[in-house]
């Protein structure tokens, strides 16, 4: 092999290419960081999910919520007919109101529709507290 000198033109060659791999691997080392840096978050999300009993979290609280509305509809088609009957005054539990009048000036209290929602309350609570006790969850241990 013979030694012979570059010229100009294949010198910029030669230097443009070198250039265009160096960028390429930097590409790609970018690339496997990135990737590499996703998938670690994914996965560190993934294991906070599962210990930390996020997903059981979720799921009580959408039960939660549906108990309450059926609850509240029990409450609303059972309950509250049967005591807007039973308490003084006219129409359903919600309308139910006791007036007070002081010098002339009248206020309304609408005892009627906090007894409502307190039936509510302690229908739920008496649900969860039932619930908890009958799935012994009282006595579950966190999992670390």
């Amino acid at each position: 092999m013979t030694d012979r000198k570059l010229t100009n033109a294949e010198a910029t060659k030669i230097r443009q290419e070198v250039a265009r791999q160096v960028k390429a691997e930097q590409r790609s080392k970018a690339r496997k960081v990135v990737t590499t840096g996703a998938k670690s978050q994914w996965q560190g999300f993934a294991d906070f999910m599962r210990t930390q009993g996020v997903v059981a979290l979720a799921i009580g609280l959408v039960l939660g919520v549906q108990i309450k509305a059926l609850v509240d509809q029990i409450i609303a088609s059972f309950i509250e007919p049967i005591l807007g009957v039973v308490l003084p005054g006219e129409g359903d539990l919600d309308k139910k109101i006791f007036v007070l009048s002081v010098f002339g000036e009248k206020a309304e209290f609408e005892y009627g529709a906090f007894i409502s929602v307190f039936i509510s309350f302690i229908t739920v609570a008496l649900l969860v507290y039932f619930g908890v006790k009958a799935l012994r969850l009282d006595k579950m241990t966190k999992k670390d």
